[in-house]
């Protein structure tokens, strides 16, 4: 399957296909510029390899697993890397691996002699279902995510489902949560499919109707002025208990990104019915509907969150399957959001 963002000058396809992953060269030049191949020590070295080896000449860089690769320091190390090999104006960075890889070497790949090209690899079903598309990269800063970041569109996206094979279960319905997400704010047949069980099933169905919603509303709102906002939804509660609780840096234990934003979005529905259908999504799917966590360290990172404009902040709510609003409420208000023990009925 075919897709293709619509950004004029800035437009590009994205391939979801099987082994798509070992057939790049069909894509892009891969003979006539020099390949800086980036991807992390939990990604199977095999994936980046392959990429490598269809290049005549390529690198493979690798940075440690995890959020923690999203700094300033690991930035720096990469940039010193791509220099060390020489890369120039016309070369090419391609990123194989999860959310971080991507994120990580979009803004390299944008801050490097003022832009180069770059093509995303995703390997994770949290970034394939969502991440990868769009062009938003970027670094955390401290406890504040993506905080640090550009807007650069990749060359190419290339979706081979066939590496999901390697995740572990968790991480695996860790990045569905992304696509109950879609379907909640634009998509009801995609939220009956994951409402049926048919995530396992239909997985390349739903990471195709995912995008769709993701590319129609990225070519309506690239800079996320107006209806891309609605992409946050689940995200200012999400960010907020990841900051707290999620596995980050040296804190191996906690909350994966998808779990956190599943948790940001129950309290977000307003239709009580809808509530109740997607917490049972979200359990048959086997992603948490409520957590232990420190409500005023939530609070105080949610006042940090980068989408709030000095003594407010917009929201994402959903008032009914398939359609959201955007509310920009004061900061004063954040307390009453903090409904975390989702599973009172």
């Amino acid at each position: 399957m075919k897709l293709t963002m619509n950004l004029a000058a800035r437009s590009y396809d994205i391939i979801l296909k099987r082994g798509c992953l070992a057939n790049l060269y069909q894509f892009t030049d891969l003979t006539h510029r020099k390949v800086f191949v980036l991807t992390d020590s939990g990604v199977p070295a095999r994936y980046a390899q392959a990429v490598a080896d269809q290049c005549a000449q390529g690198t493979v860089y690798t940075v440690p697993q995890g959020e923690g690769s999203k700094s300033l320091k690991t930035y720096g190390a990469v940039l010193g890397a791509m220099l060390a090999f020489g890369l120039g104006r016309r070369d090419l960075l391609v990123a194989v691996g999860g959310g971080v890889v991507g994120d990580l070497g979009g803004f390299c790949a944008a801050s490097y002699m003022r832009g180069i090209d770059f093509i995303n690899c995703p390997t994770t079903t949290l970034s394939q279902i969502d991440s990868s598309i769009g062009g938003k990269t970027g670094l955390d800063l401290g406890d504040t995510k993506n905080i640090i970041g550009a807007f650069w569109q990749p060359r190419a996206v290339l979706i081979d489902p066939d590496t999901l094979a390697t995740l572990p279960r968790r991480q695996f319905v860790n990045g569905l949560a992304e696509a109950v997400k879609a379907g909640l704010i634009a998509d009801p047949a995609l939220f009956e499919l994951l409402e049926a069980g048919g995530a396992d099933a239909e997985i390349e169905t739903v990471i195709y109707r995912s995008l769709l919603v993701k590319k129609k509303i990225v070519e309506a709102d690239e800079r996320e002025s107006g209806p891309r906002k609605a992409l946050n939804f689940g995200h200012t509660i999400g960010h907020g208990i990841e900051a707290v609780k999620g596995v980050r840096g040296r804190r191996t234990n906690g909350l994966y990104h998808g779990e956190c934003v599943a948790l940001g979005m129950l309290p977000m529905i307003e239709d009580r019915k809808l509530q109740k259908r997607t917490r049972a999504v979200l359990r048959k799917l086997g992603l948490p509907v409520r957590t232990g966590v420190d409500k005023q360290k939530v609070l105080a990172q949610m006042q940090h969150d980068k989408k709030g404009g000095g003594s407010t902040i917009t929201v994402i709510r959903v008032p009914g399957l398939g359609c959201w609003r955007a509310d920009t409420v004061p900061m004063d208000a954040l307390p009453a959001l903090l409904g975390l023990d989702t599973g009172k009925e």
